[in-house]
């Protein structure tokens, strides 16, 4: 089994700065890609950045140029660093990860949630 576990969220004023953090844990081979979701009250959960397969990054157009999503591949965590925070970021985020592990003498895949962090951010 694969666990995801965030960390780092909290309230930040108006244009300040957050860092998150997930780590995967369990029996893993590979993390083969990582990424960042978010999601308000009465919408959906929304993609905010994505360090996917090889290395192919891609954001959200509402956070380019002031999140910047990074990985430490040997630890397999993955980091999202958040700048000019506004109120509209407030937030619920999301880790999700999709990992090869170990099941015996076999590998198998599959796609994990971490249990959300709260980013809270005050006009």
């Amino acid at each position: 089994q694969v666990t995801l576990v965030e960390s780092g969220g909290g309230l930040v004023q108006n244009g300040g700065s957050l860092r998150l953090s997930c780590t995967a844990s369990g029996n893993i081979v590979t993390v083969n890609a990582m990424s960042w979701y978010r999601r308000t009250p009465g919408k959906q959960r929304e993609l905010v950045a994505a360090h996917g397969f090889g290395g192919l990054i891609e954001y959200a157009d509402s956070v380019k140029g002031r999140f910047t999503i990074s990985r430490d591949s040997a630890e397999h965590t993955v980091y999202l660093q958040m700048h000019s925070l506004t109120p509209e970021d407030t937030a619920e985020y999301y880790c999700f990860a999709t990992v090869t592990y170990r099941q015996g003498d076999r590998l198998s895949a599959d796609s994990y949630w971490g249990q959300g962090v709260q980013v809270t951010v005050s006009s």
